[in-house]
């Protein structure tokens, strides 16, 4: 297929095989969420994250999402800038979290705006998720999603849910809101989770740590490059990484093709990953 790129096939096979070989009940998917197992296009429009889905709908009002606006404006330059160092933006990105997890709740942030938000229309599942997710169900594989959205956690299941998909072998690992009895965000729990520090998440430190501990093959799947720093804490044997390059190809080829061991262009379905997962396990 045209929009495959693999850089070093017999790596790729070598894995595959030793994944294989050691078995269903050693594998477990990690993965990012929005733009990886989310379409990054709807209708011919760029889809944004949920965090912003909210912002630009106007859910709690046009004083909050010109102020996220603004917030954007600031710290995404930042973010994007190769010339400044790894530490700074970690720094920054912590920042803006914790101002903006703020202006959410002095904005009043409550889980029916995040109900509202995932039931838009605005965000949609990549193509072929359904075969995905019960192939993953039907062979009891975990799936970890480990995500930096801003409407966190309470989000990410509560799409799932509306999806009919939220099974008992998917983990979420995200932000989390504190909430009062009225449902109401009244704060936010550590650890922050930032696009720059997916790295300093550990799993080991969450319930379900037990259900993958095990499951030494993981199958990795981002949308950037730093997605690849999920890993990053795991004790894993043999590691399989998959990315989304969903925009400006030629500009990320490169550094896409050191992170990730195949490359997915142009905003494609799952069916490459499902057929993947038939072969090895």
């Amino acid at each position: 297929m045209n929009n495959i790129i693999i850089p070093n096939p017999e790596r790729v096979e070598t894995i595959k095989k030793k994944i294989k070989h050691g078995g269903d009940d050693r594998i477990h998917i990690l993965s990012d969420f929005d733009r990886t197992l989310t379409r990054f296009c709807l209708n011919g429009e760029k889809v944004f994250s949920l965090i912003s889905i909210l912002a630009k709908g106007n859910f709690l009002g046009r004083e909050y999402s010109q102020q996220a606006q603004a917030l954007f404006d600031k710290y995404h330059p930042i973010e994007t800038d190769p010339t400044i160092p790894l530490v700074k933006k970690k720094a920054k990105m912590r920042e803006w979290w914790l101002i903006h997890f703020q202006l959410l709740i002095k904005s009043g942030l409550t889980k029916k705006e995040i109900r509202k938000v995932v039931q838009s229309g605005r965000i949609k599942l990549r193509d072929n998720f359904d075969h995905f997710i019960n192939f993953l169900k039907g062979k009891k594989i975990p799936l970890l999603i480990l995500s930096s959205s801003g409407l966190g956690k309470e989000a990410i299941e509560t799409f799932f849910k509306e999806e009919s998909s939220f099974f008992d072998n998917i983990y979420v690992i995200s932000n989390n809101y504190l909430w009062d009895e009225e449902e109401r965000a009244i704060g936010i729990k550590e650890p922050i989770i930032h696009t720059m520090n997916k790295e300093a998440i550990a799993a080991k430190d969450f319930p379900f740590f037990g259900k993958i501990r095990e499951r030494e093959n993981v199958i990795l799947m981002g949308d950037s490059p730093t997605d690849v720093d999920m890993i990053t804490g795991f004790d894993y044997d043999n590691l399989l990484k998959i990315g989304f390059l969903n925009e400006r190809e030629e500009e990320q080829m490169e550094i896409f093709q050191k992170s990730y061991d195949i490359i997915l262009i142009g905003d494609p379905s799952l069916e490459y990953v499902n057929r993947l997962l038939e072969e090895i396990v």
